[in-house]
């Protein structure tokens, strides 16, 4: 779903994990106009997750990513838009305030920036050196210059096997890197990737090394249990990795972030710029638990909710 030009949200979630999911729920059911920026239901810490026995109100184990799924559709019960979409900038003081991403630009009254930790931190060598010269991590972006060529992705997440997907329009070959034996993503496009004639799967393997002089020229992995080498030659790359790092890029020095890229807010979750909150794992500053992260956004969206409609406290809201 791509926002039209002339859609303002009243809210714009950036991320669609525990956080995001329970301020949109909480944004929409006081009658806010909300849409939620999301990459994948396996792009963040809790769909990667395979078991939770300790989140109230489910009885027994669940799945990660089956127990997102349960709030992204109590989310879209009430209205909320999910955009898939990935911002990567923004302008958090014009007005209305701007989310860029790869599909579009989305307008708002005020932002909640929800986007988790699983930034990265440490890059594959030779990624920096080459990032632009072959090195992409935008297939929307990019892939026409990569026509009728061969290209490999790495990942292992809902984001890396949509944006391989695209690319197989594009590709005379398509390697796809999971670094892991298992591809934790809904089954049904893994399976539309695997069918594709152009795709080779290589499940397990770490990718050491992206290597050219002047651009892309292959890249060097290994199999999990093997210190053996291979090189492949191809000349593009797509990477789609995760960290454990704040994913903040996208603010691009608009507001502060501590020494481990964190962003500060009040104790209504709103950051130094008013109308911008943050929640859940970009702060940094409680235990990673998907229920402190929902408890974030329930705060945040009650507190933009408060500060969209010039309100001077809190409504009590006995629902829930």
């Amino acid at each position: 779903m791509e926002s039209s030009d002339s859609t303002i949200y009243d809210i714009v979630i950036i991320g669609g994990g525990p956080a995001g999911a329970t301020a949109g729920i909480y944004a929409a059911r006081a009658g806010l106009k909300v849409g939620i920026l999301d990459k994948g239901l396996t792009t963040g810490a809790l769909g990667v997750t395979s078991k939770i026995a300790n989140y109230p109100g489910v009885e027994g184990e669940v799945g990660g990513a089956e127990l997102l799924q349960i709030m992204r559709k109590q989310a879209l019960s009430f209205g909320v838009e999910f955009i898939a979409d990935k911002a990567i900038g923004s302008d958090l003081t014009s007005s209305p305030k701007l989310v860029y991403g790869n599909f579009g630009v989305y307008s708002s009254r005020a932002i909640i920036i929800a986007s988790g930790s699983m930034g990265r931190s440490n890059l594959l060598k030779g990624e920096a050196e080459l990032l632009g010269r072959g090195v992409s991590y935008c297939a929307v972006c990019d892939a026409a210059f990569f026509k009728g060529k061969d290209l490999a992705v790495i990942g292992k997440s809902d984001e890396a096997i949509e944006e391989a997907l695209y690319l197989t329009r594009f590709a005379k070959t398509l390697h796809f890197f999971s670094p892991t034996e298992q591809v934790n993503v809904p089954p049904q496009i893994l399976a539309e990737l695997v069918e594709k004639e152009n795709v080779v799967m290589h499940s397990g393997s770490v990718v050491r090394e992206i290597f050219g002089e002047q651009k892309v020229e292959g890249l060097r992995f290994s199999n999990r249990g093997s210190k053996e080498e291979e090189a492949l030659a191809v000349e593009g790359v797509f990477v789609y990795l995760q960290g454990g790092k704040p994913i903040t890029d996208f603010v691009a020095g608009q507001l502060e972030v501590s020494d481990e890229g964190c962003l500060q807010v009040d104790r209504e979750n709103q950051t130094a710029i008013p109308g911008v909150y943050a929640v859940g794992d970009v702060l940094c500053s409680h235990v990673k638990q998907a229920v402190i992260a929902a408890a974030d956004g329930a705060i945040a969206a009650i507190s933009a909710e408060k500060w969209l409609r010039g309100k001077s406290r809190h409504r009590t809201d006995w629902g829930n």
